[in-house]
Parts: structure tokens; C-alpha cells; sequence
């Protein structure tokens, strides 16, 4: 299989830098996979998991936004935030939850909308991180 470079970087850090053989990304506009020759792009990132694969291994990593490029050197997404799940703090990732519940009284609108969206990214991923799937 044909590999091509993948950057991921966080205000933090570098948080992945190497060749791989495909990407799957958690997009706004629906979940896409990036594989060597994919057609140039731009596209926005929603809170989820991304899976690296290389050499059959898979790498699961959670974002929390941010964009990806596609371009004819490889593939790099800007991260508003990437953790490893062995990184993530599960506990401090479910008090976020119940923050974001508890202030959605103080909302309307499309500022509500907002709000109920993101939680729902955050509740599919804390989801995902339960799942004997993640094991």
C-alpha cells in the first residue's frame, strides 16, 4: 500500500509526524478517510477520533476541532486540541460534559444550537471511549 506524510499538530505539540498508510478524520460535514493520492482539500474537524493507520496498526487519537489539508506533499491537521486516549483524563473529560450540560440553561438560540451540538460531539466520543470497541 502506498503511504504518504501526516502531520497533526496542537498549540502544544507536534502530536504525530510520520508516513502512514491512511487517516480518518472526524469531519463537520461527515467522517472522511485520507489515503495516498486523495484529491486536494481543505476541510473542518469536529470533536471525534482520528485513526491513523500504519502497517495495520491503528492509532486512535481525539481531537476537539480544527482543520485539515490535503495537498500534494501529504496530509496535515491543525488540531484545536490532540490527546491520545491513553493521555485523555477520563474523568476530568466527563466533569467537561456535566459543565457543558449545566450551562446550557444559559443559552438560546444559536448560541443553544452551538452548544448542543459540541456536547453531542463530546457525548459520541466519551461513547466511543466506553466501548469495548476501544479495547
Amino acid at each position: 500500500m502506498a503511504t504518504f506524510h501526516f502531520d497533526l499538530v496542537s498549540p502544544e505539540k507536534l502530536a504525530f509526524s510520520g508516513e502512514v498508510d491512511q487517516v480518518d478524520i472526524p469531519g463537520v460535514e461527515g467522517d472522511f478517510g485520507v489515503l495516498a493520492g486523495h484529491a486536494p482539500v481543505v476541510a473542518a474537524v469536529r470533536p471525534g477520533i482520528l485513526t491513523v493507520t500504519v502497517d495495520g496498526s491503528h492509532e486512535k487519537i481525539i481531537v476537539l476541532g480544527g482543520l485539515a489539508e490535503v495537498s500534494e506533499k501529504g496530509l496535515t491537521v491543525l488540531a484545536d486540541v490532540a490527546k491520545s486516549i491513553d493521555e485523555l483524563d477520563k474523568a476530568a473529560f466527563a466533569d467537561k460534559i456535566s459543565d457543558m450540560e449545566a450551562k446550557l440553561a444559559e443559552k438560546e438560540g444559536s448560541e443553544l444550537d452551538r452548544a448542543l451540538e459540541r456536547l453531542d460531539h463530546y457525548k459520541s466520543i466519551q461513547h466511543q471511549l466506553n466501548s469495548t470497541a476501544m479495547h
